[in-house]
């Protein structure tokens, strides 16, 4: 069974790959910017092991032996899943393998927005550690006693609140209904009341026709002043432009965000040059604990394929 984990990957996770390619299962890297090596590939490629560059009909076309898209991570919004159907190519994901992670970095943005790291990172390695601007004094706060608002109430929200709780923050949630399992960790709102009391808004829902653009120019603007936001989820659940407009303004004080609308980020993009933004490129998921956890689901749908058993997560 012929694997392509489309991915750039580093020495360690190349020898994982080597060691779980035994027997029929044979996985080969191809880089993400590789266009012309992963056209090649998938020619004869079973299994496409999939993590962000979108997979369109055209590449499904220019596979006539795939059975398989394998989601590395939860999203699947960036799969033509109707190609897919009509092809009838199953696709899968793996909810879970990356909880922790994104969990943690979606903390870890939250306390760099808070406290201004990048920009008192900045200004050590320039030699201004002592003599900076002392207006930023009153743009650093903290996460206890704060508000925090998490749109959405899955895995990642369930691993964060009762570490925000711990550390002192009141927490809120939304979704489409109260949950039970939120009980003494947060408490529900519906949405404008969530965006209107909370000091920061953490965004953790799927990116779909009802949830694209959910954060707008009329959600921004119904966010406490001197609120930041969060998003570790998708890009495409914010304008970004209006997001450009309340941080520029004032409106906003900050925003931590690992997902973008447009990805890779154009260099050009006016998010890149505000001070008040801390930024990754789509790497809350990327650690080597995911990694393993999401090699061994990969590894054994692939080994249910071959069996013809049911396939774990199955989306299509």
């Amino acid at each position: 069974m012929r694997v392509i984990f489309h991915y750039g990957i580093g020495p360690g996770v190349r020898r994982r790959l080597e060691a779980v390619s035994t027997g029929d299962l044979e996985v080969t890297p191809c880089d993400e910017a590789d266009d012309t090596r992963f056209a090649e590939l998938m020619a004869e490629a079973d299994v496409l092991w999939h993590v962000l560059r979108p997979v369109s009909a055209g590449d499904m076309a220019g596979a006539p032996n795939l059975r398989l898209i394998q989601k590395i991570g939860v999203g699947v919004n960036t799969i033509d899943l109707e190609a897919a159907k009509e092809r009838d190519i199953h696709v899968c994901n793996m909810p879970g393998t990356n909880t922790r992670a994104v969990a943690e970095m979606t903390l870890a943005l939250m306390l760099a927005a808070v406290r201004r790291l990048p920009e008192y990172g900045r200004a050590v390695s320039a030699g201004k550690g002592w003599v900076m601007d002392a207006t930023l004094q009153d743009q650093v706060s903290e996460i206890g006693g704060s508000t925090v608002g998490l749109v959405g109430f899955g895995a990642v929200p369930r691993a964060l609140a009762p570490i925000l709780k711990a550390l002192g923050a009141r927490v809120l949630y939304t979704a489409r209904d109260p949950r039970p399992e939120a009980e003494g960790l947060a408490a529900f709102r519906d949405l404008p009341d969530l965006l209107a009391a909370c000091d920061i808004v953490s965004l953790h829902v799927p990116q779909t026709p009802e949830t694209e653009g959910i954060i707008d120019g009329g959600a921004l603007a119904r966010m406490k002043p001197g609120a930041i936001l969060v998003n570790t989820a998708r890009g495409g659940l914010v304008d970004e432009e209006a997001l450009i407009a309340a941080l520029e303004g004032g409106h906003l004080r900050a925003a931590g965000l690992d997902v973008f609308a447009r990805e890779p980020v154009d260099p050009t993009d006016p998010l890149l040059r505000l001070d008040n933004v801390v930024l990754t490129p789509h790497v809350a998921w990327l650690t080597t604990d995911t990694i393993e956890r999401s090699l061994e689901v990969a590894v054994d749908n692939c080994r249910r394929l071959a069996a013809g058993e049911p396939l774990m997560f199955q989306v299509v």
